[in-house]
């Protein structure tokens, strides 16, 4: 049996590509592995008996998992390369030994050759890479041989070396491949000008090179030469879904540690990655709970201290999200653009998606907890007097000015109360009058809760903008709420929330809790208040239809309604349809009234 903490793990997993790591119960790493949806694959060890003993024997031991999401599968593939070499996990047989995925090179050298390699020099050469797919290494490396004449031999082409007529060209400047660098039949600058377009491809720009096969391409196929143009439209696939960089390694940023932060009203994610060498060999998230009101600033900067502590971190530089002074010893970097401010992005997400699981966590484990945080977050966002535990939301519906109907509906606790909603028929307003349909429908539903003695809600929203809440104003003055309770106006197109006597509307966080639930009363009142709208235009229709016909009565006419819904579904249903429905005689009457009108 699996217990009830991991259970709750893997339900709170994200549906992202990224890197999953097992824990046994003394926090020793079990085992590494990668994945497109980390929530599918990691659910997939623990919802069936697996063929072999070694993985059954791996699933009783694991206690923690812990992940890391990264942008694509791809990255996933070199972290989890990366991790396994690093922290050599018990049940990772494969990617434990010294090789790693291949590189393309272009070696620092006059007359630089291009080729793929395993090895990494630090001589000034330029990497590419690495590459999880062998087959984009020999697609991109064909592509550069098929465009540019480029040398393969190891020569050392110095200037001396070449005046002194030490090298002889070889078959491949007989055959076309070369252009004779080694005896000095091709100047330095015009080599060096193909290295640079070749850089360019490397770097995923062969917008060009695509065009040209797709030339070759339609023209082998236009010649019927169907297993060339196949094997061009091979190499289009593999350059189309080429990634030329990783966030994940990268031979430019060395020693590193880079940390971000997320917070909310409570507690602070703090999240860390060490990279070493150019790669990721470690991520931690850290939940920091809020004692007092601290800023961002010093939880991050108090979480640096602790994780460099508890990891042993030694790195001279560090990339965080914002200006800090950690002391002269350490380099603080906080980066704009470029690899480095992907890799903060990455931490960032990091962090982003831990608070997520830890909200989707206490959620299940203790709703009222849940609850009781989204109350405090809406009432520090909408600048209330009190938790916002009982919100009213009210909307109309006219169309082309027939029947005015308006809907109000109820949350408690931030979820629908469905059984509290309530459906108005405007009755005191003639034509398409919005604002005075508001004024009328606010006040009797509050009137109506005042005179039977019923709680009042928190917060009452108007959709709409200054308008409408102005006209939702007059009856709260009416009956004597004003001050009681709070009232605010939605206006649909910029999400701008309006303040009675505030002419200038207070915008929220496109992401925040809060918006989320006023976005979701405000379209649980349009669609109840258009469902209840579209009922009553076609009961309206249909009554005035069935109603002319002679013989047919009340009970006869609300049976019809109740089942075709509409005129028109009654026009195209069968005498057999109708008498199903009201017998024969009357079923008779509605066929013969309709094909005579």
């Amino acid at each position: 049996m699996q217990k009830p903490a991991l259970d709750l793990q893997i339900l709170t997993l994200p549906d992202n590509p990224g890197v999953y790591q097992y824990y046994d119960k003394d926090g020793k790493i079990l085992y590494v592995g990668k994945a497109k949806n980390l929530k599918k694959r990691v659910s997939s060890y623990f919802n069936k008996i697996h063929d072999t003993a070694k993985t059954n024997v791996l699933v009783k031991k694991i206690v923690t998992i812990k992940h890391i999401v990264v942008p694509t599968e791809t990255d996933a593939l070199l972290l989890e390369n990366n991790l396994i070499k690093t922290l050599q996990p018990r049940y990772n047989v494969l990617l434990r030994d010294d090789k790693t995925y291949p590189w393309i090179c272009i070696k620092k050298e006059p007359f630089s050759r291009i080729f793929s390699t395993r090895r990494m020099v630090k001589d000034g050469s330029e990497y590419f890479g690495p590459y999880t797919n062998f087959k984009t290494v020999h697609t991109i490396l064909e592509l550069i041989k098929e465009l540019y004449p480029l040398r393969t031999c190891n020569y050392d082409l110095s200037e001396s070396n070449i005046n002194s007529g030490k090298f002889k060209v070889c078959l491949e400047y007989h055959i076309g491949n070369c252009k004779g660098p080694c005896e000095g039949l091709e100047p330095l600058e015009e080599y060096q000008k193909q290295v640079n377009a070749i850089r360019e491809i490397l770097k995923g720009n062969f917008k060009e090179s695509l065009k040209d096969f797709k030339k070759l391409m339609n023209n082998y196929a236009q010649n019927l030469q169907f297993e060339e143009a196949q094997k061009i439209k091979e190499k289009i696939e593999v350059l189309e879904n080429y990634q030329s960089k990783s966030t994940i390694i990268n031979p430019k940023i060395t020693n590193i540690d880079v940390f971000s932060i997320v917070s909310d009203e409570s507690a602070a994610f703090v999240n860390f990655l060490q990279i070493s060498h150019g790669s990721i060999i470690r991520s931690h998230t850290l939940e920091m709970k809020k004692k007092l009101d601290e800023s961002d600033e010093e939880l991050l900067e108090l979480a640096i201290v602790e994780l460099r502590e508890r990891f042993q971190l030694l790195s001279k530089e560090i990339i965080v999200p914002f200006e800090m002074d950690l002391g002269e010893n350490i380099k603080t970097t906080v980066p704009q653009l470029g690899d480095k401010k992907q890799i903060l992005d990455l931490s960032i997400r990091n962090a982003k998606f831990y608070r997520i699981e830890q909200l989707k966590q206490l959620q299940i484990v203790d709703p009222d907890r849940h609850v009781k945080r989204i109350m405090a977050q809406m009432q520090k966002d909408l600048r209330l007097p009190s938790e916002p535990r009982h919100i009213e939301c009210f909307d109309n519906s006219n169309i082309q000015g027939t029947n005015p109907v308006a809907a109000c509906v109820v949350f408690k606790d931030g979820k629908p109360s469905k059984k509290d909603y309530r459906h108005f028929n405007v009755k005191t307003v003639e034509g398409p009058n919005d604002f005075a349909s508001m004024t009328e429908i606010v006040y009797r539903r509050y009137k109506r809760l005042l005179d039977e003695n019923e709680p009042l809600p928190q917060l009452i929203i108007i959709d709409g903008g200054k308008g409408q809440l102005s006209a939702a104003l007059k009856s709260i003055d009416d009956l004597g709420l004003r001050g009681k309770v709070a009232i605010i106006g939605i206006a649909k197109r910029l999400e701008e929330l309006f303040y009675p006597g505030d002419s200038i509307p207070l915008y929220l966080d496109k992401k925040s809790e809060t918006l989320k639930v006023i976005q979701h009363l405000r379209n649980e009142a349009h669609r109840f208040g258009i469902t209840f709208h579209r009922d009553k235009r076609s009961k309206s229709a249909l009554n005035s239809s069935v109603e002319s016909i002679p013989g047919i009565g009340e009970k006869t006419m609300l049976a019809l309604i109740q089942h075709f819904k509409s005129v028109k579904r009654l026009k195209l249903a069968t005498e057999k349809e109708i008498s199903d429905v009201v017998g024969v005689s009357k079923a008779k009457k509605i066929v013969d009234f309709y094909k005579t009108n």
